[in-house]
């Protein structure tokens, strides 16, 4: 076991803010950590980080084209990703979702069209989602509501309402919790946090972005999913290690490929 007995179930170490020490952080992390997910956001990073799970047995892969990159994206993309999940280590489709935040996105429309294809892909292929929501809420809670069935997966970084959280419960989604959660502006995160049932929790750092306290405003990594965890453990008064093994289960469960 490693020293913390966590898993960062979202991290994207193949960011070019770690290419001057990702070897050495990779050195530590295989010391530190259960293990890490990094999914990519696009063919690019997506391929990249197959490579870093071929290279690290601790790390694996999850595959597919963020709300944020869809302006360029091929028209054989389905294809592509049903190859990639061939991959032994590639345990997941995402990171996708929904991004209305950003103006230059795709138009609505367009980001709900492809995901769509994302999601049937998950079921046509067995494999859990991971996914993006941002400043797109009632749309996702309405196609998880009303159009998709029998697919498993996190919702990565929730920043939803507690009752988009219980409508999302109901069906056995899981709940990724970060960097985010360890902010005092953020109390709707907290309130998620203190009501998600422990066995759909699971940690993660989004590496290199939104680092927990004490490190805000610095670059990420996941070493630092240690400081997430230990917070929610203060805000639901148990142990770090009783979360620890709890969503070390959870990891186990949701993503399948991963050997036991």
């Amino acid at each position: 076991m490693s020293r913390t007995g966590l898993w960062d179930t979202h991290a994207h170490l193949d960011d070019s803010q770690f290419d001057k020490d990702r070897d050495a952080l990779c050195a530590e992390l295989a010391e530190t950590l259960e293990g890490v997910i990094n999914p990519g956001v696009d063919e690019e990073s997506s391929e990249f980080a197959i490579s870093l799970a071929e290279k690290y047995p601790f790390i694996y892969a999850a595959v597919g084209w963020h709300p944020e990159e869809l302006r360029n994206i091929p028209k054989d993309y389905e294809d592509k990703i049903a190859n990639w999940a061939k991959h032994p280590k590639v345990v997941a489709i995402g990171e996708i979702g929904l991004d209305y935040y950003w103006m230059e996105n795709e138009p609505p429309a367009v980001q709900k069209a492809i995901l769509l294809r994302h999601l049937d892909l998950c079921k046509q292929l067995d494999l859990p989602f991971i996914f993006h929501d941002r400043e797109a809420h009632g749309d996702t809670l309405e196609i998880f509501q009303k159009e998709i069935t029998g697919i498993r997966g996190v919702f990565h970084c929730f920043s939803g309402s507690l009752e988009m959280a219980k409508e999302l419960a109901k069906r056995g989604f899981y709940f990724g919790f970060g960097g985010t959660s360890t902010y005092k502006n953020s109390q709707k995160t907290r309130e998620v946090l203190s009501w998600v049932p422990r066995e759909l929790m699971l940690f993660e750092t989004d590496s290199p972005y939104l680092s927990p306290i004490p490190f805000r405003g610095k670059r990420n990594n996941p070493a630092y999913t240690e400081y997430t965890a230990k917070n929610a453990a203060l805000l639901l008064g148990c142990s770090m290690e009783e979360l620890a093994e709890q969503t070390t289960k959870n990891v186990l469960t949701l993503f399948k490929k991963i050997p036991r």
